[in-house]
């Protein structure tokens, strides 16, 4: 009458079953996993030799790593020194430039030239002209 509720009724059997089906096999006894620690170590030898190559590769990339910080630490010293270096060459500028400013001064210039003995021109200077003939 009720097909349906018939294939509802076979389906729920068949699980039950499997169920028992899966009860009953044996269970494989694996060794623990304290004796596997105690005879094989952390890792055996078969997998050490596999993950060789893989660790060899991450210590050159260590060592890589290591020698990259230690020449970015160099190159950012070398530009600190350097960086003061031309604050300092500036700050020489600077006052050296403002000392030529002082000294060429005309009332510097003239002091200067008293003591040598040469005195400011009063009269303007003359023009010497030359002609072509002459040359």
């Amino acid at each position: 009458m009720n097909k349906f509720r018939e294939k509802l009724e076979e389906t729920n059997e068949e699980p039950e079953l499997i169920e028992e089906i899966q009860l009953k096999k044996p269970v494989e006894q694996s060794p623990s996993a304290a004796k596997k620690f105690l005879t094989d170590g952390v890792v055996s030898k078969e997998e050490a030799t596999r993950m060789l190559p893989f660790i060899l590769f991450m210590a050159f990339l260590g060592m890589v790593y290591i020698a990259n910080s230690h020449f970015a630490v160099n190159n950012i010293r070398a530009i600190d020194k350097l960086s003061k270096e031309v604050k300092e060459q500036s700050w020489e500028y600077k006052s050296l430039k403002a000392e030529l400013m002082f000294k060429s001064k005309l009332t510097e210039v003239k002091n200067i030239v008293d003591t040598l003995g040469i005195k400011e021109l009063i009269e303007p200077p003359k023009k010497i002209v030359v002609s072509e003939n002459e040359y």
